[in-house]
């Protein structure tokens, strides 16, 4: 693959920010940072992301108003998101947090091998997708060069 991946971490805290980052350091992906709901939002208009990690309680727009707002979006309809919080452990917030479409709920302080565990399976399906994407389209384009030839 020639670009890295692209992981959102999205944390309304710059040291959870940075904790994650040096979690994630380990993976050949590129971090980008949002600090709001609505940072988050902005940034997956401009990029394609592999993963999200995002923290439940942040002020003016919390994890789960974002990922309702991503998952209205085509671009960002099936973007795999990880729920991340430290006070929201009970049930009824996990639960919240996967009917709002993430795909999994951490709470902190994070086990950096479970994290890491998670995080690289994901990973690995993006690559898979884009790999699969590559394939369709060549297959399309051969397609379509064997009906020129045969009109």
């Amino acid at each position: 693959m020639s670009s890295l991946p692209k992981i959102l971490i999205v944390d309304d805290k710059v040291e959870n920010l940075i904790a994650l980052e040096k979690l994630l350091s380990v993976f050949d992906a590129q971090i980008v940072r949002a600090l709001s709901g609505n940072e988050a939002l902005q940034h997956t208009l401009n990029h394609k992301f592999a993963l999200a990690l995002v923290d439940v309680q942040m002020p003016e727009m919390d994890g789960y108003e974002t990922v309702n707002y991503m998952r209205s979006s085509q671009e960002t309809r099936f973007l795999p998101v990880i729920f991340v919080s430290a006070i929201l452990r009970e049930d009824f917030h996990v639960i919240k947090g996967i009917e709002s479409g993430a795909v999994d709920f951490i709470t902190k302080p994070i086990t950096p091998e479970i994290l890491r565990g998670k995080v690289k399976v994901f990973l690995e399906l993006y690559e898979q997708r884009i790999f699969l994407e590559l394939e369709i389209s060549k297959r399309i384009q051969t397609e379509k060069r064997l009906h020129r030839g045969n009109a």
